[in-house]
């Protein structure tokens, strides 16, 4: 079945989106392949396939590896690739991604408050968050990925 278009059905929707992404991006100090990580991560918690394959093309063409990449589902199992600031934005996006299930556990709020400021922690979480709204609008109207068969 075909789902509505939602960007062009909701101009001022998709713009709302837009300005938080804006802020993600432009109004943060995180650095942006972090930013990716964590969108791709998100989008694979959640199960995006269009938000998938594009923070994965994001990242690559940022300068991560393939291989860093690929491995980004399993970062428990290859965590050398990953920073310390890296593994604790992985943590903490599964954490809040799957809030219903965590409720955002103290233990996991002291590892992330371990690496990242105030001000950045409440970014990265905003940065989880518009990630999370993006992926609920991609999967119910299913938005195509880019990748070719």
């Amino acid at each position: 079945m075909s789902r509505a278009n939602w960007m062009q059905i909701s101009p001022d929707g998709k713009n709302a989106l837009g300005g938080l992404h804006h802020f993600v991006t432009s109004g943060t100090n995180l650095p942006s392949q972090l930013i990716h990580l964590v969108f791709l991560r998100v989008s694979q918690v959640n199960g995006c396939a269009y938000c998938i394959d594009l923070h994965s093309r994001d990242l690559i063409k940022g300068g991560m590896t393939v291989d860093k990449v690929l491995l980004v589902p399993v970062w428990h199992e290859a965590e050398y690739l990953f920073s310390d600031q890296e593994r604790a934005a992985l943590a903490w996006a599964e954490e809040v991604t799957r809030v219903g299930e965590t409720h955002a556990s103290d233990e996991a709020y002291a590892a992330a408050s371990a690496a990242f400021d105030p001000k950045d922690l409440v970014d990265l979480t905003i940065t989880i968050a518009a990630m999370n709204a993006f992926n609920r609008m991609g999967i119910s109207f299913r938005q195509k990925p880019a990748a070719r068969a």
